[in-house]
C-alpha cells in the first residue's frame, strides 16, 4: 500500500482518476462529507477502501469501515474479519463489526441483504454520518439486470442500481470486475477470496458463472458493457415516468378506473405500482405477471365483483374503483 500519497492528478492510476469523475458527475459526496465503507474483504470493497485512503486528504472525508461476519464460512469468515479491521487500522479508519450467525438459511441471500444495509444504516446513524458506501461495479450491475430479466421485472425492475440513491453511494458502479483487479495487482494490494462464489446455488452466481460466459462466448464479446450502456437508457426512461406518476393524485389505496384507463399502458402500470407501495410500503416481491394481473381486472367488463390476492394484499374491483386491501384487514 502506497504511503504519503501525493495528490497530483496526473500521477494517479487511471482508476482513480476515473472514479473520482464518477464522483464528480453524478455529486456522490462533497468535501467534509462523513462517509461509511462497507467492506466485506474482497476485491471491490478492498479497491473502495484503497480509493478513499487516497481522496480522503484532498476532499477531507472522515471515513469508517463496517464489516459484517456472518459466520457461513467458518475460518474463512474469521480470516476476512480480521483483514478487513486490519486495512481500517491500517489506514487510520474507525472499524465496526457486526458479528453474526444465520441459523436459517431460507431465502438466504435476500435475509443478507437486509441485514447488511440495517447495519450499515444504524452505524451511519449512530456515528451522525452522511453516507454509505458501496462496492458494487458494472458486473454486478449487468448480473442484477440479467436476473431481473431472469425473475421477470418491467421498466422500474430493469432499471439500473443507481450511483447515488438518497444516502447510499455506489462510486465503482462504472468500473468493470477486470479494472478492479488489475489495479489491485498493480498496486500489490491484497484481497480475500470467497470461494462460495464459485458455487451455483445463488442465482446471482449462477448468472455470474454460466449465463454472462454463454453470452459472451457465443453472442457477443462485449456483452457486459453493452448492457451496461443500454441501462443507462432503461433508467433515464424510467426516472422520466416516475417524475410523470408523481403528477398524478392518487388515494393511498384506490384508483378510480375510468380515468385509470385513460392513461398510456406505461403510465398505468406504474400507477398501480404507486398504489401498492403505498399500501405494502415496499415493492419487494412484486413481479411484472402480477401487474399484468392487476390490469387485467381494471379492464374486465364482467359486472361480477373481480379480485386478485399476491403478497399479502387483495386488489379488488369494485364498481369503477379499484381497492388494495391488507389480506388480514
Amino acid at each position: 500500500m502506497i504511503k504519503n500519497w501525493r495528490f497530483d492528478f496526473f500521477t494517479m492510476p487511471n482508476l482513480i482518476k476515473k472514479i473520482q469523475n464518477t464522483c464528480h458527475q453524478y455529486n456522490l459526496f462533497q468535501k467534509g462529507s462523513k462517509i461509511v465503507l462497507a467492506v466485506s474483504g474482497g476485491p471491490d470493497s478492498v479497491c473502495m477502501l484503497e480509493i478513499f485512503s487516497r481522496l480522503k486528504i484532498k476532499y477531507s472525508l472522515n471515513v469508517i469501515v463496517a464489516h459484517i461476519n456472518y459466520n457461513l464460512r467458518g475460518r474463512d469468515s474469521l480470516k476476512d474479519e480480521e483483514y478487513v479491521c486490519f486495512l481500517a487500522k491500517k489506514n487510520d479508519f474507525k472499524f465496526f463489526l457486526l458479528n453474526t450467525e444465520i441459523k436459517d438459511k431460507f431465502n438466504l441471500e435476500s435475509r443478507l441483504r437486509d441485514i447488511r444495509y440495517a447495519f450499515f444504516e444504524e452505524i451511519r446513524r449512530q456515528e451522525n454520518f452522511d453516507l454509505i458506501a458501496v462496492a458494487h461495479n458494472l458486473d454486478d450491475q449487468v448480473e442484477t439486470f440479467l436476473m431481473r430479466i431472469v425473475r421477470g421485472a418491467g421498466t422500474q425492475g430493469l432499471s439500473a442500481m443507481r450511483f447515488k440513491n438518497n444516502n447510499l453511494i455506489r462510486p465503482l458502479l462504472a468500473i468493470s470486475k477486470e479494472e478492479i483487479l488489475s489495479f489491485l495487482k498493480k498496486e500489490k494490494i491484497q484481497w480475500r477470496m470467497d470461494k462460495t462464489n464459485r458455487e451455483n446455488v445463488f442465482l446471482r452466481n449462477r448468472v455470474r458463472n454460466k449465463l454472462i460466459p454463454f453470452l459472451e462466448k457465443n453472442f457477443n464479446s462485449k456483452i457486459k458493457k453493452t448492457i451496461f450502456n443500454s441501462l443507462v437508457s432503461i433508467s433515464q426512461d424510467n426516472d422520466f415516468l416516475e417524475k410523470n406518476a408523481n403528477n398524478f393524485e392518487i388515494k393511498s389505496s384506490e384508483i378510480e378506473v375510468s380515468k385509470f384507463l385513460t392513461f398510456h399502458p406505461a403510465m398505468q402500470r406504474r400507477l398501480i405500482r404507486k398504489i401498492l407501495k403505498n399500501k405494502k410500503k415496499n415493492l419487494k416481491n412484486i413481479t411484472s405477471s402480477q401487474i399484468e394481473e392487476i390490469l387485467k381486472i381494471t379492464k374486465s367488463i364482467k359486472n361480477k365483483k373481480q379480485f386478485f390476492v399476491m403478497s399479502g394484499l387483495k386488489i379488488e374491483k369494485i364498481g369503477d374503483k379499484l381497492k388494495v386491501f391488507s389480506v388480514k384487514e
